[in-house]
């Protein structure tokens, strides 16, 4: 068979692909023998940002010589070539910023001892065909549109992203699914929602995500090596897994992994983390690998804003020197308490804690020293208090405010409070505190408790009037 005038007939850019048939499901060398003069135009005379390895054409050459090892592709190939199937992908590939490929692969009914053959015709898109990305398999389309209602319901985001991924590990009988999200400016990970199939030997990723596993997760972007996502399928599939990074195969296999499509979730460009479905139905694969491609970019968007708004929301309910919460944040908190409809047997107790001497640190030592002391004071309190319940009612005055507490607990933190300020140079407090057994008297114990402290602050002056303010 002529292959270089069967090319030739193809008007878009498309090249012969010769992939090895080892048998059992395994491949050899995946070969481009040739193409058509689109093709090798795309190689050796590329648009700018879509270059490859080398700019030079060689028939029938390894097509790693063009770019770097993608499993994706080499799957494609030998569903094309080796099972005989008609295939279509649209993606884009981190190696190639900006540019999405519309992917075609084709068998041809020829072969040559274990060598069998495909066409592999692209056309490039510098910018997203959304009429393209909309058109799925139905399975996809249906998965795509599980999800999206999904997202669309009435709970707290953490509570529907729950629910997406439970749904994600049903769509494809996987044992674990999951998105864990990347901190970079921390080099923490945290996982937002996973979801365990019944009597799987898997375990929570919480067990795995200690301080070192950012760096175990950062490493996931050299194991996708510029692709667009990770699909490991089989034993072949893990031995590139394991060239590529024995440490993660190493940790990956001892947790009993035995295949994974993990995909990044990225924003305007941002790594947000990613999501994964482990020990899948392998027949499946590419039902996950196209719904993952589809819904990563809407994950990323709602993932993205329910950051930007949990910082925004941070951001006007903390004190911004301190870390603890402000002033705002406390009157919310004593509004909700008094507006309480069922108070009963629910106590709460409330300190206030002002510096003694701010003034004077600020006035001989100046404002920095002053801020120090500050932040030292904070951080006094919290070895007592959680920071959630602590609050920087003025200048030099923290309160405090904890509901549930017992009169002689709230007695013994105050005790500590005199003990942890003794750790910090300059920290020193004049304390008053109260307790009420309904919390939504918490304004009358804040009045009493605010009483108290000046009555202590009058007491400390007197025994040291050179520091008075």
């Amino acid at each position: 068979m002529d292959l270089q005038q069967y090319v030739d007939g193809f008007g878009a850019m498309t090249c012969i692909v010769s992939v090895e048939n080892l048998g059992n499901g395994k491949r050899g060398k995946i070969r481009i023998v040739t193409g058509n003069e689109a093709y090798i135009g795309s190689i050796e005379r590329p648009a700018p940002g879509a270059e490859l390895l080398t700019q030079k054409f060689t028939p029938n050459q390894e097509y790693t010589n063009y770019l770097t090892r993608d499993l994706n592709f080499e799957e494609y190939c030998y569903r094309a070539a080796v099972e005989k199937r008609c295939l279509n992908s649209y993606a884009t590939a981190d190696r190639i910023q900006g540019v999405w490929f519309n992917m075609v692969f084709l068998p041809v009914a020829y072969e040559e001892g274990n060598l069998c053959y495909c066409t592999y015709t692209m056309e490039i898109n510098f910018e997203a065909n959304l009429d393209r990305m909309a058109s799925l398999p139905a399975d996809v389309t249906s998965n795509v549109i599980k999800i999206c209602l999904k997202l669309r319901g009435a709970k707290e985001f953490n509570e529907l992203m729950n629910d997406v991924i439970h749904d994600i590990r049903d769509m494809f009988d996987a044992d674990h699914c999951c998105i864990l999200l990347m901190d970079a400016l921390e080099r923490k990970c945290s996982v937002l929602c996973e979801a365990l199939s019944e009597n799987t030997v898997l375990i929570s990723m919480n067990h795995y995500n200690d301080d070192g596993f950012y760096d175990i997760a950062d490493s996931w972007k050299d194991l996708i090596a510029g692709s667009n996502c990770l699909v490991v399928k089989d034993e072949h599939d893990m031995e590139v897994v394991k060239e590529r990074n024995p440490i993660w195969y190493e940790s990956f296999t001892s947790a009993h992994g035995e295949n994974i499509v993990l995909f990044p979730l990225k924003f305007r460009g941002q790594l947000l983390g990613y999501i994964w479905a482990m020990n899948y139905d392998i027949s499946k694969a590419t039902s996950i690998k196209e719904t993952f491609e589809t819904t990563a970019s809407i994950l990323a968007s709602e993932i993205s804003n329910y950051l930007l708004l949990d910082r925004l929301k941070e951001l006007s309910s903390k004190d911004i020197l301190t870390g603890v919460m402000n002033r705002n944040e406390m009157n919310n908190f004593v509004d909700k308490l008094c507006k309480d409809s069922n108070p009963s047997n629910i106590s709460v107790g409330v300190v206030f804690a002002d510096l003694n001497g701010l003034k004077r640190v600020n006035d001989q030592y100046g404002h920095n020293t002053g801020d120090t002391l500050l932040k030292d004071a904070a951080r006094a309190l919290e070895e007592v208090f959680d920071p959630s319940e602590i609050y920087r009612a003025g200048g030099d005055e923290f309160a405090i405010i904890v509901t549930g507490i017992t009169e002689e607990e709230l007695n013994k933190r105050v005790e500590a409070i005199k003990e942890a300020s003794r750790k910090y140079k300059l920290v020193c407090f004049a304390l008053g505190h109260s307790y009420n057994e309904n919390r939504s008297n918490v304004r009358l114990a804040l009045r009493t408790a605010d009483e108290r402290m000046y009555e202590d602050k009058k007491r400390y002056y007197d025994q040291h009037p050179e520091l008075k303010r």
